[in-house]
């Protein structure tokens, strides 16, 4: 063989050691990772990490790691997945409650967990597969119907686990040689070194690359992703067996803190957002980095509520890390803004810096056109908008009939105003962000921090609201700045941007108010959302002001013109001149100032903030848009539309409030409308 033959081989020889290398890039620093901090474990806590240390560790992971092998699955695929958490808290509490101590109710419980979690999934990839719908929007809903099921299976932590199945799945494998909890992880891996060399394991990846380039390959697309939900599922549905065996009892609750969890593992794992590289290998490791660094931080005495903090921004550098190619991100942004400056001072746009000049000259005078009827403008909004309201009126009418409420009582109409303000303050900044494509799910934590904040600043004063008000807000706006930055400058997801922050949240609230939140609203906040005034609450006049002032920002002004030109087509937006980067995050502030009002409101009407009072609000935020008329992916809907939304659904939830049936049955129904709503609303060509 000549010198260029074995030049050219070595050459070819390299380049597939560096695309090999690439490749595995991300589980080879995870792994990396992972001996750091076992390193760091044992370095600040002193002691030595023997036999019993290591199987203590490989314990507390594994249910993060089997549950994050399941995202990982459907991430590689292209897709996204909320109802993990609800699904391990199902399966918990279902186990909890109905294994015996027996072997023939242990395995057929077992199986039954891993089949709670299939049909989830199956469940899941019905609409998301075959009704091509978006999948945030479907295992967010389906993640509060799964919820409340399990209310309703189990409301408070209870039940117990027969101690031999935790002896089985928790002890050893091998006395003294192999944890069970590690030949689990082994089994799995080596499952998906298996399955990832089929046709099937081969979709997913092509899927997740590309997936109309999939479809023209022969590959049945939807038939693919209905399966990865449903092996997504019975992983879900694993690792909730797996934690009831770990725990010993159930808790309806107990999934819930892992769902950001399971984000930052599969980042950390090396797993791509957005489908087509990555794997469940580096996602074990990435499940114990994390499990790792939380207890670094307990061995140097860091309090716990710091946890989710250090966990958001896990997840956030991850991203970025991620995202960073040969070019980095911030001297793109750099450039981006001198671009910008420069454009700005030339007066045109950035794309017209190096063209000449060409001004179009429009006469002086144009022809009148006559503009058609108010109704023929507005005929799909409209048509989208009416049926929320008719539904709206069907309820009174159920309501009138079951409850005895009278339809013409002004005092019914101002409560379910009241008791509406919240929805329909949220109902404008996250169905802003809904017209954008975009979708905020930091709402929760914005609120419950927000309205702890408030009531800490007010300690009852009354004079304290000229300062702690402005101050709420101001920090509203903040958070909904930080996320419109880190998704137009950084590049990162909406969604895992607004998750990730919605986790920082909770920590700081944990941080600020110690667990127990303090303060109590002011006399002039109370009288505010519970007073009278002529039979009048004071919020009701508010609302009238808030509900005028909404529909014409989105429906006159250029911020409202610029918000539905982006939901219709980014780049169609850009080339329009449209400034797309500080839309979105005007958007996501507004948003942010919502949510902060909200928690200020809700402060003035409970008397006090408290943990968690935002949770509740981020699906019927979203039911509201879509029942109302808007599209999920963005660029059509009206705020009156929503706001028949907001009618609707607190009508429903009174109705609901005066029957006996159980709180749970809320969830169920709101994750119910949201599914329902879609389906009806969703595009002819979707």
């Amino acid at each position: 063989m000549s010198a260029a033959s074995l030049d050219r081989t070595e050459a070819a020889s390299s380049a597939r050691r560096r695309l090999r290398l690439g490749r595995n890039r991300g589980p080879i620093i995870a792994v990396l990772a992972f001996l750091i901090c076992l390193g760091l474990v044992k370095g600040v806590s002193g002691g030595t990490l023997g036999y019993y240390e290591l199987s203590t560790l490989a314990a507390g992971g594994a249910t993060l790691a089997i549950a994050a092998i399941g995202q990982t699955i459907v991430i590689l695929s292209g897709g996204f997945d909320l109802s993990a958490a609800a699904v391990i808290s199902l399966v918990n509490v279902t186990l909890a409650g109905h294994m015996e101590d027996t072997a023939s109710s242990i395995a057929l419980w077992t199986a039954g967990g891993l089949a709670i979690g299939a049909l989830a999934g199956a469940f899941n990839g019905f609409f998301i597969a075959i009704l091509r719908l978006q999948p945030i929007v479907v295992t967010l809903a389906s993640m509060f119907i799964l919820q409340g099921v399990t209310l309703l299976v189990m409301d408070k932590p209870g039940g117990q686990i027969p101690a031999g199945f935790g002896a089985l799945l928790v002890g050893d494998a091998i006395p003294g040689l192999l944890p069970m909890p590690v030949l689990l992880l082994l089994a799995l891996a080596g499952l998906w070194l298996l399955l990832k060399n089929t046709v099937f394991g081969k979709a997913i990846y092509s899927i997740g690359s590309d997936r109309d380039a999939a479809r023209a390959a022969g590959l049945g697309v939807r038939r693919h992703e209905f399966f990865v939900y449903v092996l997504a599922g019975a992983l879900y549905g694993s690792a909730g067996v797996f934690i009831s065996a770990q725990t010993g009892s159930g808790d309806p609750l107990v999934g819930n803190p892992m769902l950001l969890q399971m984000f930052a593992a599969v980042v950390v794992g090396g797993t791509l957002l957005g489908g087509g590289r990555g794997g469940p290998i580096g996602t074990i490791f990435g499940a114990y980095v994390l499990m790792l660094v939380v207890n670094i931080l307990l061995v140097l005495n860091v309090p716990a509520f710091y946890s989710s903090i250090v966990e958001g921004a896990i997840l956030i550098l991850a991203v970025l890390g991620a995202s960073i190619t040969h070019s980095s991100v911030l001297a793109t942004t750099l450039r981006t803004a001198r671009r910008r400056i420069a454009a700005h001072r030339a007066g045109t746009l950035p794309r017209q810096l190096r063209l000449e000049e060409h001004r179009l000259v429009l006469p002086a005078a144009t022809p009148r056109i006559d503009r058609p009827p108010f109704w023929v403008r507005h005929a799909e909004g409209l048509r989208n908008a009416l049926p929320a309201f008719i539904c709206f009126a069907l309820v009174l009418v159920v309501t009138h009939f079951m409850l005895g409420s009278s339809l013409v009582s002004w005092r019914y109409y101002d409560s379910l105003i009241v008791l509406g303000s919240f929805l329909a303050i949220l109902a404008l900044g996250q169905g802003t962000v809904i017209l954008t494509g975009g979708l905020d799910l930091s709402l929760p934590w914005t609120i419950g921090f927000c309205g702890i904040l408030c009531a800490g600043l007010l300690k009852g004063s009354d004079a304290a609201l000229i300062y702690a008000l402005p101050a709420v807000l101001a920090f509203g706006c903040f958070v909904g700045f930080c996320n419109g930055l880190g998704i137009v400058a950084l590049g990162i997801s909406p969604i895992v941007m607004t998750l990730a922050m919605n986790g920082i949240l909770q920590g700081i609230a944990l941080v600020y108010s110690g667990g127990t939140p303090d303060g109590f609203a002011s006399p002039g906040l109370r009288w505010f959302m519970t007073g009278q005034i002529a039979g009048v609450t004071p919020v009701v006049v508010m609302m009238a002001l808030f509900v005028i002032g909404a529909v014409v920002l989105l429906g006159k002004t250029a911020f409202g013109r610029r918000v539905y030109a982006i939901g219709n087509g980014v780049r169609a937006a850009e080339l329009s001149g449209v400034p797309v980067k500080s839309t979105i995050v005007k958007v996501y502030v507004l948003s942010g100032l919502c949510a902060a009002l909200v928690g200020c409101l809700l402060s003035g009407f409970s008397g006090q903030g408290s943990l968690g009072m935002g949770d509740e609000y981020l699906l019927p935020s979203i039911a509201v848009v879509v029942v109302g008329g808007a599209l999920i992916t963005g660029g059509r809907g009206s705020y009156i539309g929503m706001i028949g939304g907001v009618l609707l659904l607190t009508a429903l939830q009174t109705l609901l409030a005066g029957t006996m049936l159980p709180y749970a049955t809320r969830a169920i129904l709101y994750g119910t409308v949201v599914l329902c709503a879609v389906v009806a609303l969703r595009e002819k060509n979707s």
